[in-house]
């Protein structure tokens, strides 16, 4: 990915806590996200390594923005927060205005 292909102003981050492992993430945007062997989905940095520490973000790619939306907008866990990186602001996801 180039910076270009890259939203920076969005980053999404997955609550394990609350993931129930339905992996619909990972079908709408397997580029973003993936299940590890724990069951439970994380996200991906842009060099696609999962990232496992608690909160951990990753810039939503401006092409993929439409599936990551879906990914939390159909999460069964509710799970999925893609917030704007300036302010923190939650866009999509369950803390979403």
């Amino acid at each position: 990915m180039t910076a270009q292909d890259e939203a920076p102003e969005l980053e999404v981050w997955i609550d394990q806590d609350l993931c129930t492992g339905d992996g619909i993430c990972a079908q709408y945007a397997p580029e973003v996200f993936e299940l590890d062997i724990d069951g439970l989905a994380y996200v991906k940095s842009t060099d696609d390594e999962l990232l496992q520490d608690k909160g951990a973000t990753t810039p939503v790619p401006l092409k993929l923005l439409a599936d990551v939306r879906d990914s939390a907008k159909e999460c069964p866990g509710d799970c999925i927060h893609v917030r704007r990186v300036t302010d923190l602001v939650e866009v999509y996801g369950p803390d979403a205005e």
